[in-house]
């Protein structure tokens, strides 16, 4: 199955998201931790949502795309479907 180049993308950016997120509440945490403990996990629980938001939306932009490949081609069935019935 050939992949487009949006797909390439939309899967590495995934990819750096998901490295993100992990790294990133590892830093938010040791950033707030002279803050004490509660806090430092409370900003970190706060990054790693945003992190999650931002996955969301590259998932959903993924599957809306797949959507519209399949419209595509169930758009191309039916007009081959409508031709030959015409003939």
């Amino acid at each position: 199955m050939k992949r487009s180049v949006f797909d390439k993308i939309i899967s590495f950016l995934l990819g750096i998201s998901w490295a993100f997120i992990v790294l990133g509440a590892y830093i938010v945490f040791k950033i707030f931790l002279f803050m004490g403990v509660s806090t430092a996990l409370f900003f970190s629980i706060l990054f790693v949502l945003f992190g999650l938001f931002l996955i969301l939306l590259l998932e959903t932009m993924l599957t809306y795309r797949e959507r519209l490949d399949e419209s595509k081609k169930q758009t191309q069935l039916l007009q081959e479907i409508r031709d030959a019935l015409a003939e």
